[in-house]
C-alpha cells in the first residue's frame, strides 16, 4: 500500500489536474513530503503523506448561491463568463487510507496560518516538516486527515495559505484605518486599499492618548503620502514616530476593492470537492471522506459565523459541505469578509478597531427581531432553508464575553436568554483569554499574563463532535452563565466602551491591582443605507446617540474566578485568580483595556503572608495544606472535566503529571 500512495502522490506533483467541479485544477509542489513528519508513524494508523500546492477555481456569478457575493457581478470574467480564482491548498492524508478514520478535518487558518498544532500538542504551522510539528500527533493517531486552503485576501507569508480574489478597478469609497503601535519606533503606516486621491482635504488623520479622550486632528502640515504613494502614510518632519500606543484613525476615500467574498466560495468549493469528488486521479481523498468538521481559532471562528449567514455550507449541488464546526473563540461576530472594502484582518476589542461592521445584526443562529433595527434575521436562515446547517460547538474564552459582546451569540437584544438550537452547543472557558498568555510576562498589561489554556479540552471536544454528527451521540452540555450567575453591563453613553460594576461582577479588593470594569459596548451603529448589499456609504461613524444592545459576563467567586463556564483545572484547583480582562501599563495607554489578554494574579502562599498584604483570597496553604492537597485538587477537577466529556483519559494524565511536578507548596 505504500508503494502506490506514493506514485499516486508523484502524479499528483508532476501535473496539473482538470476536474469537472469548481476546482478547475489542482497542482501540488516540491513541498510535498511522502511520508511527512520525518516517517514518523502514528500507531495503527501508520505514516502519513502531506500534499501542497495551488488551486483554481470559477464561480458562475449567476449561480444563486454565489450571487450573495458583494461585488461578483463587477468582478472581471474569464472567456466562460466566470469569475476565477487561485488559492493554496494543503492535504494531509494517512499514506494507508484505509488504516484511517473517513473522517477530514477542515482547518480553517487564521490569518494564513493553520491550526493543526493546537490539537497535536505541536508547532504552529501551515508547512509541518520535521517529528517535532506533528507534536504528540493526536489528530493523526485518530485517523483524521486534515486540508487547508487560503481564502483571506490579506494573508501573507510564503509558508502560510493564500489566495488571490478580483481586484475591482476604480469604485471609490470610504474607508477607515485605526492604527496603535505599541512602540515608539513606528515612522509609517500602510493603508489596506490605495487612497482615490492624495490631496490632504479629502482625508482626515486624528490622534488622542486613550479611548475616551477628544480626537485631535492632525494639520496637513503634520502628516504626508510617504513617497507620494496612496499606500503609505507618515508624519512630519521626516523622521517623526507615531506616539506609542496613541490611536491614530485615519478617514480617506479608497480605490480598487477586492471582491473578498470569494474566498467563503473558494473553502466551500474546495471542501466539496475533497469530500464529493469519486476519481482518485484528481482528488486524494477521493472515497475516504465520509463525514467533515472544521476547526477554527478566532479569525476564521468569525468567518465561519459569516460562511453559514451566507449560505456557503451548501455546494453547488445543493449537499451539506460541513458536518461539524469545531469554532473557537467566534463570539456573535463575523468577519466583514463580505462588505466592499471589509478589511478581513480587523477585529475589535476594548481599545482595538472600534467602528468597523463585525458586529452587525444577527449575532445568533435563532431567527430574533432585533430590538433597535428592526430587523428580522438568524444566522443559520440560509442553511435551514437548504437543511444543510452544520452541528456546531461555540466555544468561547472569557475574554470574548467582555471585548467583543460575547452573550449576544446565546441571548436576545435584549439579553433575555435563547433556547439553544438542537444542533449547537454553547460552552464558555472560564477564566480564559483569547490567547494563552505567559505568566511571568506582563507584554503591555498591569499583570501577569493568563496561561489558562483551551487546546486539551479541544481534543476532547473534536471526538465528541464526531460521535455527535456520526452516531447520535449527545455532546458535553452547554456551560455558559445563566441566571444569577449573569453580571450585567452599563452603557457610557458617547463612549466605546461601557463599565461592569465591581458589585455586580463580585469582584474583590485585591491589593495592587486595578479594577475599573471596562467592557467592549455593543452599539446599533450607521454604516449608511445600503449596507444590506454589502456596501458601507457611512464610515467611520460616530456612537454618540446610538443605542446599544444589553450584555453581560460571568459572575466571579470570592477568588475573582469565574463561577460559570467549563473551568479547567487552572481555574478549579487555582493557584491564581485568571480573568479574560486586562488593564493596559500606563505607559502603553493605560489603564484603558489590554484588547485580548488576561490576567494571572497569583495567591499568597500562607495565610501570614496574605493577612500582612490585606489580600481577601486564601492563599495556597489554606487551600490545599500541601502539595500533595494540591495535585489531588487537580486530578479531581481534571476527573470532573473527562465525566463531563472535555478531556480525554490521556490529557487528564497530563495534567496531574504537571501538578506533581510543579513547585507549588513544595
Amino acid at each position: 500500500m505504500r508503494t502506490i500512495a506514493l506514485a499516486i502522490s508523484a502524479a499528483f506533483v508532476v501535473a496539473p489536474l482538470v476536474v469537472e467541479a469548481r476546482i478547475t485544477s489542482v497542482t501540488w509542489d516540491a513541498r510535498s513530503q511522502s511520508p511527512a513528519f520525518g516517517g514518523l508513524s502514528f500507531g495503527s494508523v501508520g505514516q502519513y503523506e502531506k500534499l501542497r500546492g495551488t488551486a483554481t477555481g470559477e464561480l458562475d456569478p449567476n449561480d444563486p448561491r454565489n450571487k450573495v457575493i458583494t461585488d461578483i457581478e463587477l468582478a472581471p470574467r474569464n472567456a466562460a463568463g466566470m469569475v476565477t480564482y487561485s488559492m493554496d491548498v494543503f492535504v494531509l492524508r494517512p499514506l494507508n487510507q484505509a488504516n484511517g478514520n473517513q473522517r477530514m478535518l477542515f482547518d480553517f487558518n487564521n490569518r494564513g496560518q493553520m491550526r493543526l498544532g493546537r490539537l497535536n500538542n505541536g508547532t504552529v504551522t501551515s508547512d509541518p516538516v520535521s517529528a517535532a510539528d506533528a507534536g504528540d500527533g493526536f489528530v493523526m493517531r485518530h485517523g483524521f486527515s486534515v486540508a487547508g486552503n487560503g481564502w483571506d485576501f490579506g494573508a501573507t507569508g510564503t509558508a502560510n495559505m493564500k489566495i488571490s480574489v478580483p481586484r475591482l478597478t476604480g469604485l471609490p469609497g470610504p474607508s477607515y484605518e485605526y492604527v496603535v503601535n505599541d512602540n515608539a519606533t513606528t515612522m509609517s503606516v500602510g493603508l489596506t486599499f490605495p487612497a482615490n486621491s492624495l490631496v490632504k482635504s479629502l482625508a482626515k488623520l486624528t490622534v488622542r492618548a486613550h479611548l475616551d479622550d477628544t480626537p485631535v486632528t492632525l494639520s496637513d502640515s503634520q502628516w504626508e503620502w510617504e513617497y507620494a504613494s496612496p499606500t503609505q502614510i507618515r508624519l512630519l518632519p521626516a523622521g517623526t514616530r507615531f506616539q506609542q500606543s496613541a490611536i491614530y484613525e485615519f478617514t480617506y476615500t479608497a480605490r480598487d476593492p477586492v471582491v473578498s467574498g470569494v474566498g467563503l466560495a473558494a473553502s466551500r468549493d474546495w471542501v466539496s470537492f475533497l469530500r464529493y469528488e469519486t476519481d482518485p486521479a484528481k482528488n486524494p481523498l477521493a472515497g475516504h471522506v465520509v463525514h467533515t468538521y472544521s476547526y477554527s481559532i478566532s479569525q476564521p471562528s468569525r468567518t465561519l459565523n459569516d460562511y453559514v449567514l451566507f449560505g456557503f455550507n451548501e455546494d453547488l449541488q445543493g449537499r451539506r459541505v460541513i458536518d461539524g464546526i469545531l469554532s473557537h473563540t467566534g463570539g456573535g461576530s463575523g468577519d466583514q469578509i463580505n462588505y466592499r472594502y471589509g478589511q478581513t484582518g480587523r477585529t475589535e476589542r476594548n481599545r482595538q478597531n472600534h467602528l468597523y461592521p463585525e458586529g452587525v445584526f444577527p449575532f445568533a443562529h435563532q431567527v430574533l427581531t432585533d430590538s433597535l433595527s428592526g430587523k428580522t434575521a438568524g444566522r443559520d436562515d440560509r442553511c435551514a432553508a437548504s437543511n444543510t446547517c452544520p452541528k456546531r460547538f461555540e466555544v468561547n474564552t472569557s475574554n470574548e464575553y467582555w471585548v467583543k459582546a460575547g452573550s449576544l451569540l446565546h441571548s436576545d437584544t435584549h439579553g433575555k436568554h435563547l433556547k439553544e438550537p438542537d444542533d449547537v452547543r454553547y460552552y464558555l472557558m472560564s477564566g480564559q483569554s483569547h490567547g494563552v498568555g505567559d505568566v511571568t510576562d506582563r507584554g503591555v498589561c498591569r499583570e501577569f499574563t493568563n496561561g489558562v489554556s483551551p487546546y486539551r479540552a479541544h481534543r476532547a471536544l473534536l471526538l465528541a463532535l464526531d460521535r455527535w454528527v456520526s452516531d447520535g451521540v449527545e455532546p458535553p452540555k452547554s456551560a455558559i452563565p445563566h441566571g444569577g450567575h449573569r453580571a450585567w453591563a452599563n452603557t457610557r453613553p458617547g463612549s466605546q466602551v461601557g463599565v461592569v460594576p465591581q458589585r455586580e461582577l463580585g469582584w474583590p479588593s485585591i491589593p495592587g491591582v486595578l479594577y475599573t470594569g471596562v467592557i467592549t459596548t455593543r452599539y446599533f451603529l450607521d454604516f449608511g443605507g445600503t449596507l444590506d448589499d454589502g456596501i458601507i456609504s457611512n464610515y467611520p461613524q460616530s456612537v454618540v446617540g446610538r443605542p446599544s444592545y444589553k450584555i453581560f459576563v460571568s459572575k466571579v467567586d470570592e477568588d475573582g474566578n469565574e463561577i460559570a463556564g467549563v473551568r479547567m483545572p487552572g481555574v478549579e484547583a487555582p493557584t491564581a485568580t485568571t480573568t479574560g480582562w486586562a488593564l493596559r501599563r500606563d505607559e502603553f495607554g493605560g489603564p484603558d483595556g489590554c484588547e485580548s489578554d488576561g490576567q494571572n494574579i497569583p495567591f499568597a502562599r500562607t495565610k501570614a503572608e496574605r493577612k500582612a498584604s490585606g489580600d481577601p483570597r486564601k492563599s495556597l496553604e489554606e487551600r490545599y495544606k500541601d502539595h500533595d492537597g494540591y495535585v489531588k485538587a487537580v486530578a479531581k477537577a481534571a476527573r470532573k472535566l473527562q465525566k463531563d466529556g472535555f478531556l480525554v483519559e490521556e490529557d487528564v494524565q497530563s495534567f496531574v503529571n504537571e501538578a506533581q511536578a510543579s513547585d507549588v507548596l513544595r
